[in-house]
């Protein structure tokens, strides 16, 4: 195996902000691996992610140059540990990988989320070329357990059938996109006066809702709680204009310190008027306390009121079910942080509901910042094999569709994939959002992680070295 990093850069059009980022642009890599089948066959395959800053590790220390060598730093030590490993399956090279890998990240300085995004990218990528040496889809590579997942990495699977599982496990034909509201989000028309683009595209929420018909939302609330509540409020004004049923999300962004303040905070929600319909369609609330303080204690007293899950925490495999016994009862799902993981603890959510009752665990499909072409698709394909039903989607509202791409390779997308995707008046190739939902038909008849199309690789410039 060998593995090649690319970049290209990605301008937003609007900034969005969450925890303590307001960001304008980042570097999107690609990675392009070429395998040897055990069959001696050679064959390439393809994986894309932004590299976001203050996310994966969210010090005030830290330039935003500084996180996105963390996140470079990660491919590189991935690339050394998994050209040096063998197996015969693609799960059983990242499982052989994987404590190596996280160790060596841990030893230069760099914490478990930016580990599993090395390896997760790479991981695709070997299970995209795979698929199209093989020419089959991922879903039939899942199904039929071809990638070769076993509880290796997951002790407390042991015992459980994943190949009966990942038998059962098909993707939906559509899927709901949740709208995210950012801290610094235009609500109305009439709050962007003197400040338009006026490219044609929706630049506050309500203009959002017009446009492509979101019935699912979620929502930042930045950890000061009376300016999240009047924020809530804001939010709901618009929300309640819909005559039609809508679902929310609240994602605390680890902006409290400790339970006690999102307690408040949701007593706070509850004693408001004005949020009267918005608390009563909250789904869940998303890692509301800091990484170093949200497994170091119990959060029953919350989660006796509100399903609460991990995000930033899910610094390794390992996780899910400790978060579990402190009264989590979710964990989210992203590309980012592992294919295998999501399908790992799918299975532990199927084994849990299994053992105490149906829909007592979940896991939500959450990603903002993924960019359409192949980062998109492939995080699409992940949700919608998890059982997903709304998939945290924005790229699209901060980047005018596939922006920075050449046109030729938007041409190919938009081929290959025409319901996913429409062609705007000013040529750009966009996803497209009809009554709230893409339409995922085109995925299951690509060979491959959903990608299909590969990027113009001399539209990009190498990744700087960095080992």
């Amino acid at each position: 195996m060998d593995a090649t990093f690319y970049e290209r850069p990605v301008k937003l059009r609007l900034p969005f902000r969450f925890g303590v980022i307001t960001l304008t642009e980042a570097p999107q890599v690609f990675v392009r691996v070429r395998i040897r089948h055990i069959d001696g066959r050679q064959g390439d395959g393809v994986s894309a992610e932004l590299l976001v800053p203050k996310w994966f590790d969210k010090s005030p220390r830290l330039l935003n140059e500084d996180n996105f060598n963390q996140l470079r730093r990660s491919l590189a030590i991935a690339r050394r540990h998994m050209l040096g490993a063998d197996a015969e399956t693609a799960f059983g090279l990242s499982a052989f990988t994987e404590a190596a890998h996280h160790a060596a990240c841990a030893e230069a300085g760099l914490n478990g989320l930016i580990a599993s995004f090395g390896l997760s990218l790479l991981d695709r990528a070997i299970i995209d070329a795979i698929g199209r040496l093989e020419k089959t889809s991922v879903f039939d590579m899942v199904r039929d357990n071809r990638i070769g997942l076993t509880s290796q990495t997951a002790p407390d699977l042991e015992g459980f059938d994943l190949d009966n599982f990942l038998a059962v496990l098909r993707p939906g034909p559509s899927i709901f996109v949740r709208h995210t509201v950012g801290l610094v989000d235009a609500l109305t028309r009439s709050e962007t006066a003197g400040k338009r683009l006026d490219d044609g595209l929706p630049e506050s929420l309500e203009e959002v809702i017009a446009t492509y018909g979101h019935r699912y939302f979620k929502l930042k609330v930045g950890g000061t709680i009376d300016a999240d509540i009047d924020r809530l409020a804001g939010i709901s004004s618009v929300l309640d204009r819909l005559k039609e049923p809508y679902y929310v999300t609240l994602d605390g962004n680890e902006q409290f310190q400790n339970i006690e303040a999102v307690v408040e905070l949701w007593r706070r929600i509850g004693a408001d008027t004005r949020l009267n319909r918005l608390k009563g369609t909250i789904l869940l609330l998303e890692q509301p306390i800091t990484r170093t303080h949200a497994l170091s204690a119990p959060i029953h007293v919350l989660a006796r009121e509100i399903p609460v899950e991990v995000d930033e925490s899910d610094s390794d495999i390992s996780v899910f079910p400790r978060a579990r016994e402190l009264g989590y009862r979710g964990i989210s799902s992203k590309s980012c942080k592992g294919f295998y993981r999501s399908l790992l603890n799918r299975a532990r959510v199927a084994r849990w509901n299994a053992e105490e009752g149906p829909g007592r665990y979940f896991m939500s499909a959450e990603d903002l910042t993924t960019q359409s072409g192949i980062a998109l698709q492939q995080d699409l394909a992940l949700a919608t094999l998890i059982g997903a039903t709304h998939v945290e989607r924005n790229g699209h509202q901060y980047v005018d569709g596939m922006a920075g791409a050449p046109q030729a390779e938007q041409n190919a997308f938009l081929a290959a994939n025409p319901e996913l995707y429409a062609r705007a008046q000013n040529g750009r190739v966009r996803l497209a959002i009809r009554d709230g939902a893409v339409n995922l038909t085109s995925l299951a008849g690509i060979s491959g992680l959903a990608s299909g199309v590969m990027p113009d690789w001399n539209a990009m410039t190498l990744c700087p070295p960095m080992e």
